[in-house]
């Protein structure tokens, strides 16, 4: 990242605080409290916000139900292009998912196809009674049908940049910023 120019800081910390913060009142609106709602982050940003997401549900409701860790590698349909050997962080749903109502936790929703691979994922784990899908970004340009139910923020953008969502614990702090693709 070092050799790319930020064109533009979105959101700093104080911002994605209060985007999580509506993002988890609105889960436990729509679904009129927490019994049976598990929230699942997709590896490696989504499962951090997920788990900053519950700690705030934790303090609304008392508890939140359990969380699950996604790993969507060996589902995307570009896995061929990514690498010859790509990383496998692992993923670790320590319930089943038969009947809940999961809530997908991820840090960016770009074309879907992210969103696509967690979803086949998610059916080859269990039936869950719904899944719903929560995001810090919605940047549009969508490849497939799908849409986020809980959005922190919506930034157009082109095709020709990058939304870059960092989060503490991966990346050192946490800002959303837009840089140019690297030709």
């Amino acid at each position: 990242m070092a050799d790319m120019v930020i064109k533009a800081q979105i959101m700093d910390e104080a911002a994605i605080n209060r985007a999580l913060v509506r993002i988890a009142h609105e889960i436990i609106e729509k679904n009129q409290g927490m019994d049976g709602v598990h929230l699942v982050g997709i590896q490696r940003r989504g499962v951090v916000l997920a788990k900053k997401i519950a700690k705030i549900i934790g303090e609304v409701e008392g508890s939140c139900g359990d969380i699950g860790i996604l790993d969507i590698t060996l589902y995307r349909d570009d896995l061929s292009m990514l690498s010859e050997h790509p990383q496998i962080n692992g993923s670790d749903i320590g319930f089943s998912i038969t009947g809940k109502k999961i809530v997908i936790i991820d840090d960016v929703l770009y074309t879907g196809r992210t969103v696509r691979a967690a979803i086949d994922a998610l059916m080859d784990m269990g039936r869950p009674s719904s899944i719903q899908l929560g995001v810090l970004i919605d940047r549009g340009h969508r490849e497939l049908p799908i849409r986020a139910d809980y959005v922190g923020k919506n930034v157009p953008t082109s095709k020709d940049e990058l939304v870059h969502a960092c989060v503490g614990e991966v990346d050192g702090d946490d800002r959303v910023y837009i840089t140019d693709k690297t030709k």
